[in-house]
């Protein structure tokens, strides 16, 4: 085996904590913010070529937050669990416990674009040329931040090539006020002979002066094990055996060591797979208008868009775990089901301009 092929994934989703509060700000609202921003950015540019004014640029940024944001979430709650927040729709409103669907952002994008087209009086198709180019960076920043958040994982690969997600068990493993770190290394006692089942080792490391004493060897023998198996973020990516949980306790530097035995099951980077063709649609799509504006029929980067990113985002849910139980029982997962519609919609689109006698530079 090729330890060099894997990585171990315990990125911390907060940056830091804000001294003297408990407000931590996340990676992942970080890169959303900087996926918006980034974005105007491009958008400048691309409004000040064209000789539109700039202050429109501000505007169309505030339609696309808001119904991202609105889009996204109420997306999650219809699409993937309509009866729970139908039922409690108060909970539609507590963003911040997670839960936002790129489709609903989409419709919800869509939906806001087309109201400040009616507004300042723009082409719809001239608009959304130009802003799928930002919309794929912002989607790559989210994916990127999906991923610092431990959240989306992959299916097994089946091979010894890919991630294991360990946030979950490196938070259980820091149970205590007197554990001063945890960390994983590759390679451990606990070998699989089964393919993506990798070898590893979880190491607790308790404040200076801390004496693991009989308690700590009963809690980590006894108990420690059945703690970890309570948790489905730590079973699906970090097995500990069948037996009495492998380990060993000793002293380093003054401090008390406990190594555990494990076996990291390795899993796609289906995040990083959507971020990476997210960015390299983004390129294209540049390029595109950069240099093909006065050829290509309006209407061209936003069909092209909608036709690689949907069936991209089909193919990609096949390395995805699934968000809901009940998509275990789907021939699709919902993600699938959901891009299907959007893809049609962009392939009938494409057909539908060629018949326009109409470019992609066509402002009036």
């Amino acid at each position: 085996m090729n330890i060099l092929s894997y990585i171990i994934w315990t990125v911390d989703p907060a940056i830091f904590t804000i001294p003297f509060t408990d407000y931590a700000p996340r990676w992942y609202g970080v890169l959303f913010a900087l996926g918006f921003l980034l974005s105007q950015q491009v958008f400048f540019r691309i409004f000040k070529a064209e000789g539109r004014p700039e202050k429109d640029v501000e505007r169309i940024t505030g339609y696309m937050v808001i119904a991202t944001i609105i889009g996204a979430r109420l997306g999650h709650c219809l699409f993937y669990n309509p009866e729970y927040y139908l039922s409690n729709p108060i909970k539609i409103l507590m963003i911040w416990e997670g839960g936002l669907a790129s489709h609903g952002g989409a419709l919800g994008i869509l939906v806001a674009i087309y109201l400040f087209c009616k507004k300042y009086n723009y082409r719809y198709l001239w608009i959304l040329d130009r802003l799928v180019i930002v919309v794929a960076l912002t989607g790559a920043m989210i994916r990127t931040g999906n991923l610092f958040n431990s959240e989306m994982e992959g299916t097994l690969t089946n091979s010894n090539t890919g991630i294991v997600y360990a946030r979950a068990t490196y938070d259980v493993l820091n149970y205590s006020e007197d554990v001063d770190d945890v960390w994983f290394e590759k390679g451990g006692e606990l070998q699989s002979d089964q393919a993506g089942f990798v070898p590893i080792t979880a190491f607790i490391e308790y404040r200076r002066g801390y004496k693991f004493e009989l308690k700590d060897k009963m809690f980590v023998e006894n108990q420690l094990k059945s703690t970890l198996s309570r948790y489905g973020e730590v079973t699906e990516h970090v097995d500990f055996g069948d037996g009495p949980l492998a380990y060993k306790n000793y002293q380093k530097d003054g401090k008390e060591i406990v190594e555990i035995a494990a076996k990291g099951k390795v899993r796609h980077a289906a995040q990083l797979y959507e971020a990476i063709y997210c960015v390299i649609l983004m390129i294209v799509l540049y390029w595109l208008w950069s240099k093909r504006k006065d050829i290509l029929p309006q209407g061209f980067n936003f069909a092209l868009f909608m036709i690689v990113l949907w069936s991209l985002r089909f193919v990609d849910e096949f390395f995805k775990m699934n968000q809901e139980a009940f998509e275990e029982d789907l021939a699709l997962n919902m993600g699938q089901i959901l891009s299907i519609p959007l893809t049609i919609a962009g392939i009938v689109l494409m057909v539908w301009i060629f018949t326009k006698d109409r470019k992609m530079s066509d402002f009036q």
